[in-house]
């Protein structure tokens, strides 16, 4: 008996230590995304917030009143946008005016910090055009 007691006290001995290691591991995979998601979902906000910004410009430019043309509307709507959303100072910013309506396109890139250090940076890319949809068109 004392033998069988021996033993398993000399192969548990080189197993100490694996928890704290596992912990680390665990804890430092979890920081890491977070951080990039604190880096990633205010970037991705602001895009989808701009996209709606852009929506709400184009239907307003449609219904302006007389002696403010659409596409100068829609332009200052969308200058607004963009100081509003933090967008980067090289936007690319494009209204044309269609069949009875107005249609803007916007393009930026952002550099997104996905892992601390520089290690990692995405680049967030932008490219949405904006159409006036439903029943104003009829």
């Amino acid at each position: 008996m004392n033998n069988r007691n021996n033993r398993k006290t000399k192969n548990s001995s080189s197993e100490k230590g694996g928890a704290g290691i596992k912990l680390v591991a665990v804890l430092t995979v979890l920081f890491l995304i977070a951080h990039a998601g604190y880096n990633y979902i205010p970037t991705a906000y602001q895009g989808e917030n701009f996209k709606q910004d852009m929506q709400t410009a184009v239907v307003q430019g449609m219904a302006v009143p007389a002696g403010i043309t659409p596409v100068d509307m829609v332009k200052a709507k969308l200058q607004r946008a963009i100081t509003s959303n933090d967008l980067p100072t090289d936007v690319f910013v494009q209204v044309k005016p269609g069949n009875n309506s107005v249609t803007a396109q916007v393009a930026y890139t952002k550099k997104v910090a996905i892992l601390p250090f520089g290690l990692y940076t995405y680049t967030y890319e932008f490219n949405h055009t904006a159409t006036p949809t439903g029943f104003l068109l009829k």
